[in-house]
């Protein structure tokens, strides 16, 4: 979408909103019950509709945080974290040492999050169902917050980072992996195929159209890069960056707690 055609809403925009949806408590709703609803067939929607790309995004957002990962002691905070494919992602950079924290994965999803737990099974994490804007974790006792594809469906992006920012130890990262709308010949492609062919076979293969009619829709909401950096330094982050991968289609936020 060109600088011309884009609403003044996706500059103002607060939160996610599903088609028909005004509150905040009503879309955090709604897309609990998307997600629940559409979890059985997730992985391999977003293995083929991205043509595995997917896997790629999650693996270069994780070596971007392998120095504070290495670490034994590190509390990494997996946010969103669907079926558990970041949180995956993340433990290949811990130590395979007794003594190494868990890794923490949120999600307020029942379902996507039980297959979550399958994947983890074994392994050093901890799932926690649990609403990203009201997270169950301390003050000041995580290192890392992550999320991958998900921030954008919170109903309150201020909250999210600033609940993201309560967490967060001095010194702390944040790394929020987003869809993003590109600009140009890539943006009019990109519009091609994720508003018109993505949710027709996104609906084919979850049955549910009308999820994958509001993953365009809430890529087009979610503020662009230049708004998000802003809002992250609204919230108290410092050294606020946006990585662009994929011709601009997805990119990594990155910022400090001071």
């Amino acid at each position: 979408m060109s600088p011309e055609r884009r609403s003044p809403e996706h500059e103002r925009s607060t939160g996610a909103r599903p088609a028909g949806v005004t509150t905040e408590e009503a879309a955090a709703a709604d897309v609990q019950q998307m997600f629940d609803t559409i979890a059985p067939t997730y992985d391999r929607a977003n293995h083929l509709l991205s043509a595995g790309l997917d896997r790629w995004l999650w693996g270069r957002s994780a070596r971007r945080f392998r120095p504070v990962l290495r670490h034994p002691e590190t509390v990494a905070l997996d946010v969103c974290c669907g079926t558990g494919d970041m949180t995956m992602a993340l433990l290949k950079y811990r130590p395979a040492v007794s003594n190494a924290a868990p890794i923490l994965a949120v999600d307020f999803s029942h379902q996507m999050l039980s297959r979550g737990r399958e994947k983890f099974a074994l392994h050093n994490i901890v799932p926690i169902e649990a609403d990203a804007l009201h997270l169950p974790i301390a003050n000041a006792s995580v290192d890392l917050v992550t999320s991958a594809f998900g921030f954008r469906n919170l109903a309150n992006y201020d909250e999210g980072l600033m609940e993201f920012h309560r967490v967060l130890r001095p010194g702390g990262q944040i790394g929020i992996l987003e869809c993003n709308q590109p600009e140009g010949l890539t943006g009019a492609l990109y519009d091609v195929y994720f508003k018109t062919v993505l949710p027709k076979l996104g609906g084919l293969i979850s049955g549910n159209v009308r999820a994958y009619t509001y993953l365009p829709a809430s890529v087009e909401r979610f503020p662009r890069p230049p708004r998000m950096l802003q809002l992250i330094k609204n919230c108290g982050f410092t050294n606020s960056t946006w990585t662009s991968y994929a011709f601009g289609t997805a990119g990594l936020y990155h910022a400090i707690k001071p």
